[in-house]
């Protein structure tokens, strides 16, 4: 009974969730055409709106830990949800985010992705969608801000192995920056897929920053272990069983 009465909790959650996202695309929709500011205020709005009707509706609170980076940086991420896209955008002052091409075509999505400035990438050949990535980010250098990038280039459910993909050493070599890893344990709460919402504390976790300077293999091996272990005891502390996966 339990398990039922939470399943229609989240069942409401995620329709009010969905329902809202075009009530605030339109709310917000004159300032974010005119504006980039207006389309980071939308977002973040929207953000703060799931963040808080999670809490209240299906009693999964979030915490960011950590420093927010600001200024120019690489944000390197572990992504196990949309809840984690939510968390750690709604404490940057300016990202954006590396993203699918397809999301531009998603009503609401796609036009204020394209206001806030994330870098669309082609799914393909991977040679040709690192070099236009690394083009398209090229492009947009004068846009102010932290650029966020999953390393594993997808989602990951809790306790699934999944290669880190080398356009984050590609950026990371590029743009010369410092770059900030990101751990999770959202998924634990939040599939991948799926209605059920999982009460208790879903965490972002904002890691020491990777100076700029480091060979792009050693950079890559060092990313994976401080995402990889910070997230793993995040997961461990929200009750998550990693050893029987």
């Amino acid at each position: 009974m339990r398990y039922a009465v939470q399943w229609l909790r989240s069942l409401v959650f995620i329709a009010q969730m969905y329902l809202m996202l075009p009530v605030f695309g339109l709310l917000y929709m004159p300032a974010a055409i005119f504006s980039r500011k207006g389309a980071l205020a939308g977002c973040k709005a929207y953000c703060h709106w799931v963040r808080w009707t999670a809490c209240w509706m299906v009693g999964l609170r979030t915490e960011v830990r950590g420093t927010p980076p600001d200024g120019q940086v690489l944000i390197a991420a572990k992504h196990q949800s949309f809840l984690d896209i939510l968390l750690i955008f709604s404490e940057l002052p300016t990202g954006r985010f590396i993203m699918k091409r397809e999301i531009l075509w998603t009503p609401v999505i796609g036009l204020y992705g394209m206001r806030i400035g994330c870098v669309p990438v082609d799914r393909g050949k991977r040679g040709a969608a690192i070099k236009k990535m690394v083009e398209d980010v090229a492009r947009g250098a004068q846009t102010p801000g932290q650029l966020i990038i999953y390393a594993q280039g997808t989602r990951v459910a809790p306790g699934t192995k999944v290669p880190y993909k080398i356009g984050t050493g590609v950026l990371y070599e590029q743009m010369g920056v410092p770059c900030v890893p990101a751990a999770t344990n959202v998924g634990v709460f939040w599939p991948k897929r799926g209605i059920y919402r999982k009460p208790g504390l879903a965490v972002v976790e904002f890691l020491a920053p990777i100076e700029t300077g480091l060979d792009r293999n050693v950079f890559m091996e060092q990313l994976e272990h401080e995402i990889e272990g910070a997230s793993n005891a995040l997961m461990r502390e929200a009750g998550f069983d990693l050893d029987a996966v």
